[in-house]
């Protein structure tokens, strides 16, 4: 069987903030605004200056505006909860992204919580995620959407399709599972306590792998011709790798991500697919 197509991230995800510039340009046209994404910065953890960095150059690409916090490391709960109130209140605010994780004094569920539901671009709010299990319209977490731009660009037909997820987080594997019922995909979700979850794996016409276990998932757990995505980012001695052993699978699977170059850069893509999203949806609103 020939290798699989190794799905290009970061080629779908230079489409979609193309395609998010130019709507951008439309919105200040016909409307005169200018998407504005405020982030929070919560102490000094690297990883998380670096991905509001790139954050926030992403946006002035896509001509949007963005505003940055640092409220330090020992802010209480009170004084972030007021901070949020106030990006609640600002016109220019479109949308809101609280950096996690948050230091052990904050309670992250209650200040995700604290958002207001139409500038969630994190899609992680009570009511946002309510919706997404209801399939009604709302502002959906950024790394799911980016699977279901990628499988979509694999050429994988969802309709009718047995989709299997191993991962079940409030960050992903949830409303992915919730995204892919909405593709009209039949859905499996697994986790640690799945029975013979190689079993369960090979009947999957689509593969997604966010558990973040090292290759977890090898070329024995994959149907020969499968969609497989590998959302897993896990730092080893060798580098960073995903729960997909991808030299294996890559000779198994009809499409795979590589990890890094695959889900990753669709990340900030969506959040800014999900910025337009707010900030388009307030702008209609103050029309009518």
């Amino acid at each position: 069987m020939a290798s699989a197509n190794v799905i290009d991230g970061k080629a779908v995800a230079a489409d979609v903030r193309d395609r998010v510039r130019a709507e951008v340009a439309e919105l200040v046209a016909d409307h005169g605004v200018t998407p504005g994404l405020a982030t929070v910065l919560v102490g000094d953890d690297p990883p998380s200056q670096i991905y509001v960095r790139r954050k926030r150059e992403a946006c002035a690409e896509a001509g949007m505006t963005s505003t940055h916090h640092e409220p330090g490391g020992d802010v209480s709960q009170a004084e972030l909860a007021d901070l949020i109130a106030e990006l609640n209140a600002a016109e220019s605010v479109h949308g809101i992204l609280v950096q996690l994780p948050l230091p052990e004094q904050i309670n992250a569920a209650a200040m995700t919580a604290a958002i207001d539901p139409g500038k969630d671009v994190d899609g992680l709010t009570p009511v946002n995620a309510g919706l997404l299990m209801k399939g009604a319209p709302a502002l959906v977490p950024c790394t799911p959407q980016g699977v279901i731009e990628l499988i979509r660009a694999a050429g994988t037909e969802l309709t009718g399709a047995e989709a299997v997820i191993v991962g079940r987080s409030q960050l992903v594997g949830r409303p992915l599972a919730a995204l892919l019922l909405g593709e009209n995909a039949t859905v499996t979700t697994c986790h640690s306590r799945t029975r013979d979850l190689g079993a369960v794996c090979r009947r999957a016409d689509v593969l997604v792998a966010a558990a973040g276990a090292p290759g977890l998932i090898d070329a024995d757990m994959v149907r020969p011709g499968a969609t497989v995505i590998d959302v897993g980012t896990n730092r080893v001695d060798g580098g960073l790798v995903g729960d997909v052993d991808f030299d294996s699978v890559v000779e198994r699977a009809g499409a795979i991500t590589p990890v890094p170059g695959g889900v990753g850069p669709m990340t900030i893509a969506m959040l800014l697919s999900n910025t337009l999203q707010a900030a388009r949806s307030r702008a209609l609103a103050s029309v009518i």
